[in-house]
């Protein structure tokens, strides 16, 4: 266990403003709700909202250069995302209509993944600083910026618990990528897992009381379960594939992960109790970037199927895939 260092800084924001394609069809009871993604649609890269039901994508973002990685907030009120600056990728936040954007600060590389508070106050995110990266929170007015590691190795993947008093992240602070958590409240980071393999992604469950995480120490890169606090360890898969990127359903019962199987990427559901995996999102060519629906009915995700990245939804049956956009498409989430 390990002292938390208090080091903040604070950064002065800015201010900024906000295209409309036929309904799909859908199966009954599926909730309604919208994906954001970025696009080539209006030339360069931009951020854009669509209904999964009637496909008319509306842009938010409208700046000269390149806007992407939209992330919800818990309430669905507000955006935080990358926008490319003049050498680097900056962090801002905008209302889920477009309005009232904001850069949080200058010296974040926004490409990272960041992770919202649940109460949608703060977000979390690896900043590159110093030549390595450690693990900030900023306010969504871009106050209070605050270094919450301070190690000289990288320290990456921040994820909120459900609860608002831990961040769960990966750092090489001991040699090689190992799970540590931090409490906010007593200022402590806990190394939850010790290996000399590298466990990465960490990902809470639902109710707070597991993490799923990666780890190559099988000899293959597969899907781990364990307890909050660092015990209880399962390996959840046992494969040929190698699995990637567990993303919780939000009723907590099965996991999205990123199946690489030879060259072939393929998006796969696994049960967290039984283990069992069907193959949701599979073809010949890429399939990935993916979001669960807030009724965990659906997955939004990235193919190249049809000549080009685009964004698509299917159900977990497979028996509906819809393709949602038709230029160049990528980094879809989806509102809560």
């Amino acid at each position: 266990m390990t002292l938390l260092p208090r080091l903040g800084v604070c950064f002065s924001g800015l201010l900024f403003l906000p295209l409309r394609f036929s309904a799909a069809p859908t199966e009954p009871g599926l909730q309604h709700s919208r994906i954001a993604f970025a696009s080539k649609l209006a030339g360069d890269w931009e951020i854009f909202l669509v209904d999964p039901d009637d496909l008319q994508p509306v842009r938010l973002t409208t700046r000269p250069t390149q806007d992407r990685f939209p992330v919800w907030s818990p309430d669905g009120r507000h955006l935080v995302f990358g926008s490319l600056g003049a050498d680097r990728w900056e962090l801002w936040v905008m209302e889920s209509d477009g309005t009232h954007q904001i850069r949080l600060a200058p010296e974040i590389i926004a490409k990272s993944p960041r992770s919202w508070s649940p109460d949608g106050r703060r977000i979390a995110f690896a900043a590159g600083r110093r030549g390595s990266g450690d693990i900030c929170v900023v306010g969504i007015d871009g106050a209070g910026l605050t270094r919450l590691t301070g190690d000289s190795t990288d320290d990456l993947n921040p994820t909120w618990s459900p609860d608002g008093r831990h961040i769960a992240f990966t750092s090489v602070r001991d040699g090689n990528a190992d799970i540590w958590v931090l409490d906010l409240i007593t200022h402590t980071q806990v190394r939850l897992t010790d290996h000399p393999a590298t466990d990465d992604d960490p990902a809470w469950s639902p109710d707070g009381q597991l993490l799923a995480f990666t780890s190559t120490r099988s000899g293959n890169r597969d899907i781990y379960l364990m307890r909050s606090d660092g015990r209880g360890l399962r390996r959840l898969t046992a494969g040929s594939a190698v699995d990637g990127q567990p993303t919780w359903s939000p009723d907590g019962r099965q996991l999205a992960v990123l199946a690489v199987r030879g060259d072939n990427y393929d998006v796969d559901v696994i049960d967290v109790l039984s283990g069992e995996r069907r193959q949701v999102a599979a073809s010949s060519a890429y399939d990935g970037e993916f979001a669960w629906s807030p009724d965990g009915k659906r997955l939004a995700f990235i193919s190249s199927r049809d000549g080009s990245d685009a964004v698509y939804v299917t159900t977990l049956s497979g028996a509906l895939v819809t393709r949602l956009t038709t230029a160049p498409s990528l980094d879809p989430g989806w509102s809560p």
